[in-house]
């Protein structure tokens, strides 16, 4: 065992971030137990409300996504690459700042309505929480589905048509089914972030059972809090269990199909994709550009900025740091995949969900460590000499920052394992040989060759922590403000205009951390064609 230890020292460290993974999970099951009913006519119309909401934003995703990724993918279209990019934006704008824009946008008295004479319908209820979602998520399924498609050998759709099917036949009968995966990877995202979504069923006044969940934490209802977020987390595991039973068998790859449409052909298929874009970017934008320029930049404190800046850049560091071991595990056995695995959880269970179980597990941990400094003198002086004084651990930035790390490490686990395994085994076989160490082979070998997919990992979680809100609502520090909280209680008090300038920052930072994300990923792909052609 010791043996086994030494040699992988990477499965010990891959199994106490697992059990530390797993922490939030059992802290909620503990709490839960105190509940005294466990499903009731109000759990009922919640789950109602959360099916309905999950299940019609995952078919508009795949009714948007899906052409969309056929039209990009196989057609040769004017200015491709940027409306590719412009497809996958609204990955960089959160659900929730939509939501508030669309909400302030549509309806009576609304900033259409004064801006062009029309009254629309308001966006509220499930609608309009369907539209929002529908808009803000469907680039899961565009780009998953887009890879897919273009990984497909095209011949296949040749070999139909000279069997008597037409080009749309053949793209119905033969390439959609064989493009699944794609759509259900997609559509397993989608899912995932509408069941874990807090601002958009909030603001669209749609009682799921995030929104649900919140309620009862700020009524100190923590049992009832729990009960909801353990349901939510098996509604999680069903949507895992459906994806991994709809996939299929792997298609081989080949040369990419390609179609010359007409030119009346592109105008009529390009309406749509602009009409899309202008919904999910543009109107967001128009309407933080109309309360910019009627309200101006009032008294936004800049200090919120940096504070989003710091912690989502501290989360990030921490998360690659903690996700090196677990990626690296993953790659040398089936013990590390197993514990790769269960660090995934995290990403499964919602930001709300997060912070419930890390609320209780910081407040327990103080109150026990107190009540042992009045029995123990030495704990005392050893409290005092850190200078740690009540709370040290509840509402502080390190419990922030664990919250984040605990469900985004996944994001960043994925990244570097993918790089991981892209590199040329021969270059480490090569170092041992010539006398290195393990350690000394991954801090000099392996490291530099996953810098890149390190990177793009810890892009990636400073995108999602610059983003979250529930987990950030419930942990913050007392007058720590975001961006994200700013929009928040800038929604709460009504003073709506206030909003322009955290939502335009946060949308440019987000941009910036999907521009890096995406740029890390690209380098990746060349260096691997490089290393094939070598």
């Amino acid at each position: 065992m010791t043996r086994w230890l030494s040699r992988y020292p990477s499965y010990l460290l891959s199994a106490v971030i697992a059990v530390l993974a797993l922490a939030p999970i059992a802290v909620l099951y503990y709490l839960a137990k105190g509940a005294e009913v466990y499903f009731s006519e109000e759990t009922w119309r919640i789950l109602k409300n959360t099916l309905l909401l999950t299940a019609t934003t995952v078919v508009g995703s795949i009714v948007i996504g899906v052409p969309l990724a056929f039209l990009t993918a196989y057609c040769k279209l004017p200015l491709q690459r940027l409306w590719v990019i412009a497809l996958a934006t609204p990955l960089a704008m959160p659900s929730y700042l939509g939501a508030f824009t669309f909400y302030a946008a549509f309806g009576k008295g609304g900033e259409l309505e004064k801006l062009i004479g029309l009254t629309l319908p308001r966006m509220e209820g499930l609608a309009g929480a369907t539209v929002v979602m529908t808009l803000y998520s469907y680039p899961f399924v565009f780009l998953t589905t887009r890879a897919a498609l273009r990984g497909l050998d095209g011949n296949i759709v040749n070999a139909a048509r000279t069997l008597g099917l037409s080009l749309p036949g053949s793209l119905w009968r033969v390439v959609l089914p064989r493009v699944r995966n794609g759509i259900a990877a997609g559509s397993l995202l989608v899912a995932l972030y509408t069941l874990s979504d807090f601002g958009t069923p909030a603001i669209m006044q749609l009682d799921t059972f995030t929104r649900a969940i919140f309620v009862e934490y700020n009524a100190f209802g923590l049992d009832r809090a729990a009960l909801f977020s353990l349901q939510l987390i098996f509604l999680v595991v069903v949507v895992l269990v459906a994806e991994f039973c709809f996939r299929s068998v792997r298609e081989n790859s080949g040369h990419c199909l390609s179609l010359q449409p007409s030119r009346a052909g592109v105008a009529f298929s390009l309406i749509p994709v602009a009409g899309i874009v202008a919904l999910a970017i543009g109107l967001p934008l128009l309407i933080f550009g109309i309360w910019l320029k009627r309200e101006g930049a009032g008294d936004f404190d800049q200090i919120i900025a940096w504070n989003s800046l710091k912690v989502s850049l501290i989360a990030a560091g921490v998360a690659v740091i903690v996700a090196l071991p677990v990626a690296y595990a993953a790659t040398i056995g089936k013990v590390g995949r197993f514990l790769e695995r269960i660090v995934y959880l995290g990403y499964g269970v919602p930001g709300i969900v997060m912070g419930t179980a890390l609320v209780y597990l910081g407040l327990r941990a103080e109150a026990e460590i107190y009540k042992a400094s009045e029995e123990n003198p030495e704990v005392t002086q050893f409290l005092e000499k850190w200078g740690l004084e009540e709370p040290f651990l509840y509402q502080t930035l390190a419990l922030l920052v664990i919250a984040y790390v605990l469900r985004f490490l996944p994001l960043a686990v994925g990244t570097i394992r993918a790089t991981l395994e892209k590199i040329d085994g021969n270059m480490v076989h090569a170092a041992r040989t010539l006398g290195a160490g393990r350690s000394e082979v991954f801090l000099r070998v392996t490291m530099p060759l996953a810098m890149r997919g390190i990177v793009a990992g810890a892009a990636l979680v400073f995108l999602e922590t610059m983003r979250e809100l529930p987990a950030t609502l419930l942990l913050r520090p007392n007058e720590y403000e975001t961006l994200t909280t700013e929009i928040w209680l800038v929604y709460e008090a009504g003073y709506f205009g206030r909003a322009a300038i955290p939502g335009l920052l946060l949308v440019l930072f987000s941009a910036i951390g999907l521009a890096i994300m995406l740029a890390g990923e690209r380098r990746a792909e060349k260096l691997l064609l490089h290393q094939e052609e070598s």
